[in-house]
């Protein structure tokens, strides 16, 4: 078994509590945005609902869900771990890069931390980007330790590629281009034979309950046979994933529907950084296929993008060409498309030293099926939303704004990726502050021992019969192609801000509608994200890292800052956000 040198614990030191180092200041913009949510999607009498007692509840299963929940457990907690799908489904199921860390011999755990605060466009913690790469060896160990089978050189060490931005070969894989699918198999099985995990399938998580006093404390959920449940809990994890089915093109699976950072919203949590969302640049496109992703380790091996006439154009778009930062590479596609007023750029991997059939088996397999020979044809790809850089605010233990409610993985804007997430760092985070969270979250277990069972307020109403038959799907269809059209790429104030209006007629129709179903719920969970993500977005008018603005194309320094969403309502609705700017010193300048 090839082993590495783990260098530090894998858990990440927590402290009570851990603010932002190099806050400088706290600006309040204009006045509060409207944002008119109920409290509670369904009301309902909790009296006639089941309820299950345990010690945390983590909600979803993917690879930071998963770690949370196992930490949890091995500090004596009773865990439950609610799965929207099976185990295996999840956003890390589809990850195909790999995951950074520093295991190579002519690599340093400095250049890592300094490529991340440079990729993060000065928005990262570099607290945290120090303490999540300080935990890569060991995240690496603690895979291999559980039977991860990961790619390995012709010396029997760990393979190791490059992806854009890394400026060294960091990226550990499994199958080339099966990563995520290996790291899932490996914690699932971990899952289902440790006793302190009771895991729960085809769980739709509906609600956060909460206490007279704001306390997070319960999750209100829909099984599988359509029954509602509610499972207790005084610490509650969120690991939901993130919000790319909110975008008509999308990397991500049918279940990334922003579900977490929504029902913590209605709890009253703050959210950070919304506007930064992240597009792969080479997805495959073909009419009426999913959008598969094509891993960035195949232009690091020597995949080159070029446009419909054969012309390679990276070239002039950056320095590092097809190995420049994922957001340079998108935008550089999309002029590409506009350039050549076609619908895709091309992938070529006809120049690549060996046979890309067997250096990428699952990228040919999947071509091969719409008759592509990726060794002579050219790939047609496109940008597609692939990863929600911001998100619910937490400290380095992953704890929220609200008491009991806890977030890792991508739900979470931890202070890791700033405006702009580099390649592969987002398993290295799931796995390193997964199991911080669940330490921490192991750790207030053994400080409470209330068992006591807590009073939920949910308020009853009366039917909601709209006069009219609404077609969910065709609202979901209609709030997809917006987003991609108006918050997609490259953005304008003009067009975010009609977006936004048409996102909030769309939500009167909704508070209006019986909310009966999961297809209701999620598409009141994207509408009220979207609006999230927009509000954040005509906020900063600057472009930095993932967000562009046409109107604003460069930084600003008075926008070298985090920007937060603070609700504000009351135990029955959500009325508005209040839009704080929160301003930073520079790390890199001292770096």
């Amino acid at each position: 078994m090839t082993r590495v040198n783990p260098r530090q614990g894998l858990c990440v030191p927590c402290p009570a509590r851990l603010g932002v180092h190099f806050t400088l200041r706290i600006d309040s913009l204009d006045s509060p945005a409207p944002l008119h949510l109920p409290r509670y999607l369904i009301p309902l009498d909790l009296r006639n609902v089941p309820q299950y007692r345990f010690d945390a509840v983590v909600v979803g299963s993917g690879a930071a869900g998963s770690t949370a929940a196992l930490q949890a457990a091995g500090s004596g907690a009773a865990v439950a771990l609610l799965s929207k799908a099976s185990l295996e489904d999840s956003n890390t199921l589809l990850a195909k890069g790999g995951m950074a860390a520093v295991v190579g011999e002519d690599d340093s755990l400095a250049s890592h931390v300094q490529d991340t605060l440079r990729l993060g466009c000065d928005l990262s913690d570099p607290e945290v980007v120090e303490s999540v790469v300080s935990g890569g060896p060991a995240a690496v160990q603690a895979l291999l330790d559980m039977g991860a089978e990961l790619d390995q050189d012709e010396s029997g060490g760990l393979a190791l590629s490059k992806e854009g931005g890394h400026s060294s070969h960091r990226i550990v894989h499994a199958g080339i281009d099966a990563t995520g699918r290996e790291i899932q198999s490996c914690l699932v099985r971990q899952v289902r034979t440790c006793e302190g995990v009771s895991s729960f399938e085809q769980v739709f998580a509906i609600d956060l309950l909460s206490t007279a006093d704001g306390t997070v404390a319960g999750v209100l959920c829909s099984t599988e046979r359509r029954e509602l449940v509610v499972f207790q809990a005084a610490q509650i994890i969120l690991a939901t994933g993130g919000a790319g089915q909110i975008y008509r093109e999308t990397t991500n699976p049918a279940i990334a529907t922003a579900d977490g950072v929504a029902m913590a919203v209605r709890a009253g949590a703050v959210v950070r950084d919304m506007e930064f969302i992240q597009f792969h640049p080479t997805c495959l496109y073909i009419a009426g296929a999913a959008r598969v992703l094509i891993s960035e380790v195949v232009r690091g091996e020597g995949g080159m993008l070029r446009d419909r006439h054969g012309r390679r154009f990276m070239p002039e778009f950056h320095p590092a060409a097809e190995l420049a930062p994922r957001d340079v590479v998108s935008r550089a596609v999309f002029d590409s498309m506009l350039a050549t007023d076609d619908t895709s750029a091309y992938l070529d991997l006809s120049g690549l030293d060996r046979d890309p059939h067997v250096a990428f088996p699952g990228i040919s397999s999947t071509c091969e099926f719409f008759g592509i020979d990726i060794a002579t044809d050219p790939i047609p790809v496109r940008p597609g939303c692939h990863y929600q850089v911001g998100g619910l605010k937490v400290d380095r233990c992953g704890r929220t704004s609200i008491p009991g409610l806890w977030a890792v993985g991508e739900v979470a804007s931890s202070g890791l990726h700033g405006a702009n997430r580099m390649g592969s760092n987002s398993l290295l985070e799931a796995l390193v502050l997964g199991a911080a969270t669940g330490q921490a979250v192991g750790e207030a277990v053994r400080g409470n021992d209330s068992r006591s069972l807590p009073t939920f307020t949910v308020r009853e109403a009366g039917p909601r019969t709209p006069p009219v038959r609404v077609n969910v799907d065709d609202l979901i269809y209609s709030l997809k192609s917006l987003m991609w059209r108006e918050l997609g790429v490259r953005r304008t104030g003009q067009g975010m801000s009609e977006a936004l209006d048409k996102m909030r007629f769309w939500s009167r129709a909704v508070q209006a509608m019986p909310l009966e179903d999961p297809r209701a719920w999620e598409f009141s969970n994207m509408l009220e994200v979207a609006q999230l993500i927009t509000i954040g977005a005509l906020a900063r008018e600057e472009s930095r890292g993932v967000h562009h603005r046409t109107d604003f194309p460069n930084p600003r320094p008075e926008w070298l800052a985090h920007s937060e969403l603070r609700p504000q309502g009351h135990d029955a609705a959500i009325e508005s956000v209040v839009i704080e700017r929160r301003n930073l010193e520079s790390a890199l300048s001292n770096s």
